[in-house]
């Protein structure tokens, strides 16, 4: 059993201060794209380049972006306590990477990385449109986004509800949850694992309630604030 244990949980709202548009937000892409026809199973079926298309944009755009203050304060926290915390993220960005983050979960796929739905190699192509649909391991026309869509598995789910425990488990726990709007993973769930909670989003949510502390702010303006409260947890 772990005598101390923090999850660190966060989703778009994290990394839209960077520039990185969301659906939800204003002016944000459900403007301009149809959810469904882009980010589902049902959708990529019937579309194929129209799916790869719109992830070859994320992927640019992914390289005209940096990380932020939050990014970096995860990361620092991360560093500093490797065996307490637990990142987990629903972003498939790797802004929690670049600011210096290691170990992070990443829920629904990695945005950088290509993979081969023949033989399930993966190949990280950085920030550009996908140069050929051939997959060097297999020789097959056979690559596609490495990210979850709608509908479909998602491997990674099975070692969050392992962390999930484990947080359960601890003696002390601190569920922190950064930039969610609840509509994908229900984080009120989430938060009655943890012996204690707190939430930070942009603006308040029918959520709050489930949290013992809630912050509605950006999170590059409470990065501070959150930094102090999970030191003081862990050292106290």
């Amino acid at each position: 059993m772990d005598s101390k244990r923090v999850m660190i949980f966060s989703g778009a709202g994290l990394s839209a201060e960077s520039g990185l548009r969301t659906f939800r937000d204003n002016d944000g892409l459900w403007e301009e794209f149809d959810i469904m026809e882009v980010c589902s199973a049902s959708g990529f079926a019937k579309d194929r380049k129209k799916v790869l298309d719109f992830y070859d944009k994320r992927r640019i755009q992914l390289g005209q972006v940096a990380p932020n203050t939050a990014h970096k304060m995860i990361a620092n926290l991360k560093a500093n306590y490797p065996q307490e915390i637990v990142v987990i993220t629903q972003n498939v960005d790797d802004l929690l990477e670049r600011a210096g983050c290691k170990d992070v979960l990443h829920l629904h796929g990695f945005l950088p990385e290509v993979r081969c739905e023949l033989c399930e190699a993966i190949t990280n192509i950085g920030y550009q449109a996908m140069p050929k649909l051939i997959c060097e391991s297999c020789g097959e026309e056979s690559l596609r986004h490495n990210i979850v869509m709608f509908s479909e598995y998602a491997p990674n789910y099975a070692l969050l509800d392992r962390e999930l425990e484990r947080l359960r488990a601890a003696e002390k726990s601190l569920f922190v949850c950064i930039g969610t709007s609840g509509e994908v993973l229900n984080v009120a769930q989430f938060s009655q694992y943890a012996k204690q909670s707190v939430l930070n989003n942009l603006e308040s949510s029918w959520f709050d309630e489930y949290f013992d502390m809630c912050f509605i702010e950006s999170a590059v303006s409470v990065a501070p604030k959150i930094e102090k409260l999970v030191k003081k947890f862990i050292e106290s």
